[in-house]
């Protein structure tokens, strides 16, 4: 290191104390690769603040000195936007030791706590006072509220209660400089100007380094029935959740698909699972129906009448209702286990996309179709929460190829095609992992050109050295990495 590192070193040592910042490269490694594996970089140090003041104060240093800062929260990413890139220069700032609760207003169904609380953590804050957070997804025993924001996660709960955008009433950020923006307080009617929080949510640690939350609660479950449907097509699945949309109202919280060669894999890799039906079915539907204690009564028998219907007009071929908790949670295991299932399964693309939701069964048959043709050997599999048009499209390698070849060759190529026709119907080529530094050549693509302007426009005038998580999302100058 040189003089200029030891000093800067030195002054952040003074602000973090030596429990909050790691400069041992062992201690530091785990936390330079990202979840999936794809990127490992390098840092200078890894900071652990437990405060906004000390986020704020190592920001403050961070931009005398011009290093650049990698925010990270659970690391548990999917598009590589909390890892260093490679050069070694910045800083990787952590904030799981931002974890406290700071309230949880039952009158209000209000929580208001710090960006590295978990989402488990969370749930169980809340559950305690007889409301939820309506927010959740595989990685909750790992994910923060703080990445949650950032990337504008989207989870199994989105088709009733949306994404974290519709969850957040109030934000506190460290800005680029140093500043503390502070909005924690929530206002239903506020008309001073633009909502400043919401440049926060979904911007992926670039404009601001999110230290504090008020998040919107809603009233605990009284009952919830989990049932398991098979059906002959992905177009029949679409026409099952419309059904069940009018059947059930809003009580319809979660409906999710799953191709019989994805709930094969699930049962290959979960040595204990089991089909939760008799035989076979080309696509599985899994829906989940909710009620407070105000309309929990006879719901169950409300989710049998609708079946029963969807059985007559042909729309079911085949379900079952779970008879308990346990099972209803297997039911979700089976779901939350594909991505690891297809992962095991060999070398693989995966893409995290959404176009209309009207669209989403004829775009998983057109997309699939074209892949297979052109890259003859391929496997192109869909899944997930067709009730909000975002669909995980994965792309299997034919048998025998070599993991990193075929990724850096064929796969770039196949998974340009598939951005290539999201864009065609309208959709989004990150529904929401967020672009991190995967997608970033690909956003610049085939991004409008007038939003990608405006991206970098409100990055210019925020962080115009570009100190807060360089490489991801946008670049101030267009980025020389290839897709």
């Amino acid at each position: 290191m040189d003089l200029a590192t030891d000093q800067f070193l030195a002054e952040l040592l003074a602000v973090l104390s030596p429990r909050g910042l790691v400069t041992d490269t062992d201690l530091v490694a785990p936390w330079l690769t990202d979840w999936r594996g794809r990127f490992t970089g390098k840092a200078l140090a890894l900071a652990l603040p437990a405060t906004t003041a000390e986020v704020a104060e190592t920001v403050r240093l961070c931009a005398h000195h011009r290093v650049p800062i990698v925010p990270q929260g659970g690391n548990s990413g999917m598009s590589g936007g909390a890892t260093p890139d490679a050069s070694g220069h910045a800083l990787l700032l952590s904030t799981r030791r931002m974890n406290a609760i700071l309230r949880v207003d039952q009158s209000a169904r209000e929580a208001t706590c710090e960006a590295g609380v978990v989402l488990q953590t969370l749930h169980e804050a809340a559950e305690a006072q007889g409301l939820r957070f309506p927010l959740t997804l595989g990685g909750k025993g790992s994910a923060t509220v703080g990445g949650l924001i950032s990337t504008n996660a989207g989870g199994t709960q989105v088709l009733r209660h949306g994404v974290m955008r519709a969850q957040v009433l109030g934000i506190e950020a460290v800005l680029p400089d140093g500043q503390v923006f502070n909005a924690l307080t929530p206002l239903r009617k506020d008309n001073r100007g633009f909502d400043l929080k919401q440049l926060f949510i979904g911007s992926e640690g670039t404009l601001g380094i999110i230290t504090a939350a008020t998040l919107r609660l809603v009233p605990a479950i009284a009952d919830r029935v989990v049932a398991w449907a098979g059906v002959q097509s992905i177009q029949t699945a679409r026409a099952l959740l419309l059904h069940c949309e009018a059947g059930l109202g809003d009580a319809l919280e979660g409906f999710e698909v799953v191709p019989q060669p994805c709930l094969d894999s699930v049962l290959a890799y979960l040595p204990d699972a089991r089909a939760p039906l008799a035989g076979s079915h080309p696509w599985n539907a899994l829906i989940e129906v909710v009620a407070d204690p105000q309309h929990a009564s006879g719901l169950r028998e409300q989710v049998e009448a609708v079946l029963a219907a969807a059985v007559d007009k042909g729309l079911v071929t085949d379900a079952v209702l779970a008879t308990s908790e346990a099972q209803a949670d297997a039911f979700w295991t089976l779901r939350e286990s594909v991505s690891a299932a297809e992962r095991a399964r060999g070398p693989a693309m995966q893409h995290d996309i959404s176009v209309p939701v009207e669209r989403m069964p004829d775009f998983l048959v057109e997309a699939s179709r074209a892949v297979e043709a052109q890259w003859p050997g391929t496997r192109a599999v869909g899944y997930g929460h067709l009730g909000d048009g975002n669909i995980h499209f994965h792309v299997g390698a034919p048998a025998g190829a070599e993991r990193a070849q075929w990724e850096g060759s064929e796969g770039k190529a196949i998974s340009r095609m598939v951005h290539d026709l999201v864009t065609r119907w309208g959709g989004s080529i990150s529904a929401e992992h967020g672009i991190g530094q995967l997608k970033l050549a690909e956003l610049e693509r085939l991004a409008d050109p007038v939003a990608l302007h405006l991206l970098r426009a409100v990055k210019a005038a925020l962080d115009p050295e570009e100190l807060l998580n360089p490489g991801k999302l946008v670049a101030l100058a267009p980025s020389s990495a290839t897709p």
